[in-house]
């Protein structure tokens, strides 16, 4: 029997097969890719729900090594609250939660600022990080501001959710924030919520991320009327020197290269 000859495909009919399996190709990777994503994001979740269960449980009370209770300076004891957790990592200085939404995570500081961008509470690669304060903040003696950063996961972990503050709808069904640091539990009043820029070096502008400690009343009282200038709305909370503040700051994709930030003043 003689064989039929082999249709030839014409150029069209080729580069349609072609751009078929290079979409089928693509489709199984971005598959792949939401996959992998979402089961990482669900993975780093529990793990923090674990670290929660850890609050509050059998402990070994620490003392400052080389510090005893009658050196002014001493810290006091940590919490009982964090004493099991901060033995599994001495990077710990607080917790930080929001009612009713996803944040409940501790806040850990290092020396090196991207550390925490990429590791997780056990030290581990993750691209959801931990939440950090700024290396120059202190929980002891307490810097009158300390500046938390985290990223803005598209999956709401870390800070993702927190750019729903500029609703002020949202702000009103939110407005205190639960931070304790490792000597003391503190909650917090909502005070401004703004966008900012990272500005140049040489810049002269007003720097929330710099703001830790201010040298005077007046120094203080300026830094609160900028940021007060900058709230998308007004809380009608206040702050004078004296106060303890925390800055809740990720990044705010709607231009790009923005900061969201959040301010809180210490009301107990």
């Amino acid at each position: 029997m003689s064989r039929k000859p082999k249709k030839k495909l014409s150029r069209g009919e080729l580069i349609r097969r072609i751009v078929m399996v290079a979409l089928i190709l693509i489709a199984t990777g971005s598959l792949g890719y939401f996959v992998f994503y979402n089961g990482e994001s669900e993975a780093t979740e529990s793990k923090f729900k674990k670290l929660s269960g850890l609050k509050n449980t059998d402990f070994v009370l620490f003392k400052p090594a080389g510090v005893t209770v009658d050196e002014p300076d001493a810290p006091p004891e940590i919490l009982e609250d964090y004493v099991t957790l901060y033995n599994k990592n001495k990077s710990l200085i607080g917790w930080i939660k929001i009612d009713d939404t996803i944040i409940d995570y501790p806040v850990m500081q290092s020396p090196n600022m991207e550390y925490y961008l990429d590791h997780n509470f056990s030290q581990e690669k993750d691209r959801n990080g931990c939440l950090f304060a700024d290396k120059d903040c202190s929980i002891w003696p307490r810097s009158q501001n300390i500046i938390i950063y985290g990223h803005n996961m598209k999956s709401g972990k870390m800070f993702g959710t927190l750019t729903k503050y500029k609703s002020e709808d949202y702000y009103k069904k939110h407005p205190e924030i639960q931070f304790d640091t490792l000597y003391e539990k503190g909650t917090y009043a909502v005070m401004y919520v703004f966008s900012e820029i990272v500005h140049e070096e040489t810049e002269v502008a007003f720097k929330y991320y710099q703001f830790i400690n201010a040298n005077s009343a007046e120094e203080y009282d300026s830094y609160m009327q900028d940021m007060a200038e900058m709230s998308l709305y007004d809380t009608g909370v206040t702050s004078h020197l004296g106060d303890q503040l925390i800055t809740l700051s990720t990044c705010d994709y709607v231009k790009g290269g923005e900061r969201w930030v959040v301010v809180a003043k210490k009301i107990q």
